[in-house]
């Protein structure tokens, strides 16, 4: 619940189901992290390995409380996660990024500098793909790597 609710206030992420983020939290929990401080979860990381190319790491969401941001939590989340065993061989990240959403570019741009690596961004998902009545920006894709 406290995931859901992290999500629902960020602001600029898709909020999924409830029932969503308790599946990711279980089945996915080697590959996503929950930052808490005080008690209160403040940030939230989800990715999974892509199924067809086990070399990489797709990020699907990284939420960060309006009060944590700017100190550079979501790529600790990030680097936390490439450190675990379940991302051993891992030598790229995936990310979709909506082009309004300025902060999370700037994030995997800074992540791929301090990773001594490119960042390449491409079309994504198309808005055609989302419902209409939904007004989906389109996803761009973004590829970091190869990581060291």
């Amino acid at each position: 619940m406290k995931v859901w609710q992290l999500i629902r206030q960020a602001g600029s992420l898709d909020v999924n189901s409830p029932y969503c983020y308790i599946m990711l939290c279980d089945y996915f929990r080697r590959t996503c992290v929950v930052a808490e401080e005080n008690g209160e979860t403040v940030g939230f990381l989800s990715a999974y390995r892509a199924p067809d190319r086990e070399d990489t790491l797709f990020i699907w969401q990284v939420a960060v409380a309006n009060t944590h941001r700017g100190r550079g939590l979501g790529k600790t989340m990030i680097k936390t996660v490439l450190e675990r065993e379940a991302c051993r061989g891992v030598r790229y990240l995936e990310t979709t990024v909506t082009p309004s959403n300025i902060a999370s570019r700037r994030m995997f741009f800074g992540l791929a500098a301090e990773l001594q690596t490119i960042c390449e961004s491409e079309q994504g998902y198309e808005e055609r793909f989302f419902p209409q009545e939904s007004r989906h920006e389109p996803e761009r894709l973004f590829r970091i790597g190869p990581l060291a």
